[in-house]
């Protein structure tokens, strides 16, 4: 009798504490709850902050996940574009930067990361001024689990050609510390392609040639590999510690082009040979420190050095298809010496609804080119960055307001002609955000960064293209700067969320190519143009077709540009996008991806990445997982450009003639020992816990001894069969949170 009145005041104890621990938990984590009448507190898996939306994974998409970057792809991020065949990361066609922990990081250390160790993922579409102009950066949060350790393999071979990735990474666990050796390999030897080719050149007369290429055989090589030894020691909330070393080698990364070409001005056909071949090696070095002190402080220092040697061939010829007689032969071999150093230190000071962010880097790269066709000639480049920066936050009830300023030097010099140049550039920045409730949310966002001329972009050292084309650089480039307006709308309801956009870009001074006639040469080199302009409308949403089995996300943009010279204007509207579907059911995951790649205008050219679609299925069993898929299944690849320059008008097309491509992939994960974690908060609960919450919260009686309902709405147990039940309460839907509350 006692025992049950201890447990009713227990009951009503509980039901007043409930939402003032829901009010809690909204102020200190920014996670919007919602009061159900169960005890089971459902939030969505993305929480929308003021700077970034933080995506934890679900035990669904853990479960699913053989490393991270399969794990990426399974969050769906709205805008996010994850090809794991191809490796790439991408947001409305643009690059994403991508960390880990804070530092900076490849695509191949996040697929060695195990999935049970991330706790987060940030993703933030306005960078601020630590980020140095990134269009948008991914920062994954990782913890090292206390003992144990973990191996990861991945072989993915195509069936049809020489083509493949293989992947394996080694963990070894020991209180705070990790120590970590990864090796991958990408194989594409001899791949079958050819390109379409046809261009018009007209002469400053006025009179024209026309050459049209027919391919009669060509193909690809690009294989690479690297090596990576790296140790971290993490101790959550306190200090990030990670040093790598990494070794790269790329194997002769060789494009074949042979047809038959045909000139307007004369009946001979022509024997084209057109090779291109690149090779070297890499070792770098890699080091990052996060300190964080009281009363919300921290710095952090990153640090880099890379040595690269290779050697670069260019082999074009053209002979007479009837008599064999050689009419072009060009033979360029360059080999180079390249060394870069970069360090950087950033401070951050966090009130409680403010912060200051405050940072200073500096990068230095050195080239040394040896000219082996020119009798050996030497020549020497170097390019030298300082960029400094400071950038305030803070948050008013609904609004938040972020504004910086950063500046960048750079200078640049050609050796043997003391040519070169150096400028300041001012870098301002601003950012509001508004929530309008806990469903809606309005962000813009202005930005400025600075591109500093390449050091292609900027060498003297003449190099001949084909019969006609010649490439020069220019010395005298300026560090162009570009400007971005951003207005987005973030929406999260109980099945789509996403995000509508609006981007206006302007680049006054871009750096691009330019053309001109010399006597019977046409020169190609660089000029800062008169300025590029574009405006973006995209939509990214992510829809929950069928609760726990299929999701839909995907992207479509459509933008207008213009383009000015020296003597042109030039104008450009395209529509792109992609969309990917996932179905998941029992151990089966189905995924189909369509990527139709963005036309960019850029100078006189057009230019476009690949353009294909893949189709794969996968099957896990304990700690392996087999899929089976295909490149381009129903669609034709192709990438290629479109010059629009009133000296040089072409158009090239590059096939893949095995497409469509079918493949398998094989991975294997196994982890051993204790990996034990430290408590979370409850923002970052582990899935397990989650688990365990939920699975005691269905077999509970709520307040008011009413029963937990098994119904869709809220809870996952919707399938009859009791086998089913218990694996259901694993997968919440569409990587939906559950916090329980006791």
């Amino acid at each position: 009798m006692r025992s049950t009145i201890i447990k009713k005041i227990m009951t009503a104890v509980f039901a007043l504490m409930l939402p003032a621990v829901a009010l809690a938990q909204e102020s200190t984590d920014t996670i919007a709850t919602q009061e159900l009448q169960e005890i089971v507190i459902q939030a969505p898996k993305v929480v929308r902050k003021s700077d970034m939306d933080v995506f934890y994974p679900s035990v669904s998409a853990i479960e699913h996940s053989k490393n991270g970057l399969q794990m990426l792809k399974n969050l769906m991020i709205p805008t996010l574009t994850v090809n794991e065949a191809l490796s790439s990361v991408t947001s409305s066609g643009q690059s994403v930067q991508v960390r880990i922990n804070g530092r900076e990081a490849s695509l191949d250390q996040v697929r060695n990361l195990l999935p049970e160790t991330i706790k987060r993922v940030e993703w933030i579409d306005n960078p601020g001024l630590r980020y140095k102009g990134a269009n948008a950066v991914l920062n994954f949060i990782v913890i090292n689990p206390s003992a144990g350790g973990s191996l990861m393999t991945q072989a993915m071979p195509a069936l049809n050609c020489s083509w493949g990735q293989y992947n394996a990474g080694l963990k070894l666990n020991n209180g705070r510390s990790q120590f970590g050796m990864s090796a991958n390999f990408k194989l594409t030897n001899k791949v079958e392609m050819h390109r379409e080719y046809h261009e018009v050149f007209t002469y400053p007369d006025g009179q024209t040639l026309t050459r049209t290429e027919t391919p009669t055989r060509g193909y690809m090589d690009a294989t690479f590999g690297g090596l990576q030894l790296d140790y971290s020691y993490i101790k959550p909330d306190t200090t990030v510690l990670w040093v790598a070393v990494h070794g790269y080698k790329e194997w002769p990364e060789t494009s074949l082009y042979e047809g038959l070409l045909s000139l307007s001005n004369s009946p001979d056909a022509i024997l084209l040979h057109d090779y291109n071949s690149k090779k070297g090696f890499t070792p770098s070095f890699q080091a990052y420190l996060e300190q964080h002190f009281g009363r919300g402080q921290l710095i952090a220092i990153d640090f880099n050095g890379s040595l690269y040697n290779g050697r670069t061939t260019h082999n074009y010829n053209e002979r007479n298809a009837a008599t064999e007689n050689q009419l072009t032969d060009v033979n360029t071999r360059i080999r180079d010496c390249n060394q870069a150093y970069g360090i950087e230190a950033n401070y951050i000071k966090n009130w409680k609804n403010s912060r200051l962010t405050a940072g200073v880097s500096y990068t230095a790269n050195r080239n040394r080119s040896t000219y082996e066709n020119l009798g050996g000639a030497i020549f020497h480049q170097s390019q030298d960055k300082v960029y400094f920066f400071g950038e305030y936050f803070q948050r008013i009830k609904n609004v938040t307001l972020t504004a910086g300023l950063g500046a960048q030097y750079t200078s640049f010099l050609f050796k043997e002609t003391d040519q070169g140049n150096s400028s300041w550039n001012l870098r301002p920045q601003f950012t509001a955000t508004y929530r309008l409730n806990e469903s809606s949310q309005f962000r813009l966002n202005f930005t400025t960064w600075q591109s500093a001329p390449t050091l292609a972009q900027t060498n003297v050292a003449p190099q001949q293209i084909d019969g006609f084309q010649w490439l020069v650089g220019n010395p005298h480039l300026k560090t162009s700067s570009s400007y971005m307006l951003t207005l987005r709308y973030n929406f999260t309801f109980p099945k789509v969320m996403g995000t509508f956009g609006v981007r206006a870009f302007t680049s006054p001074d871009a750096i691009t190519p330019c053309f001109e006639w010399s006597e019977d040469r046409l020169i190609k080199s660089y000029e800062n143009s008169r300025g590029l302009k574009n405006l973006s409308f995209y939509l990214s949403p992510q829809v929950e077709i069928i609760p726990e089995w299929l999701n839909v996300s995907g992207t479509i943009q459509y933008r207008a540009e213009q383009m000015r010279g020296r003597d042109y204007r030039l104008r450009n509207h395209d529509w792109s996008g992609d969309v990917t579907a996932m179905l998941q059911h029992w151990d089966f995951t189905l995924t189909a991806q369509y990527q139709r790649a963005q036309r960019d205008l850029w100078g006189e050219s057009i230019t476009w990445g690949e353009s294909l679609s893949i189709l794969a299925l996968s099957y896990e069993w304990s700690k392996w997982e087999f899929t089976a898929g295909a490149i381009c299944p129903f669609t034709k690849y192709d990438r290629g450009s479109k010059s629009l320059n009133k000296y040089n008008t072409n158009s090239t097309h590059i096939r893949l003639d095995m497409a469509p491509m079918p493949f398998i992939q094989v991975r294997y994960n196994i982890q051993w020992g204790h990996q034990k974690r430290g408590a979370r908060k409850i923002v970052n609960a582990e899935t397990r816990r989650q688990q365990d919450c939920q699975r005691r919260c269905q077999r509970r009686s709520v307040i008011g001894r009413q029963p937990i309902r098994s119904g869709r709405s809220s809870s996952l147990l919707h399938k009859t069969s009791e086998s089913r039940r218990l694996k259901a309460e694993s997968r919440p839907v569409c990587g939906t949170r559950f916090i329980c509350i006791f």
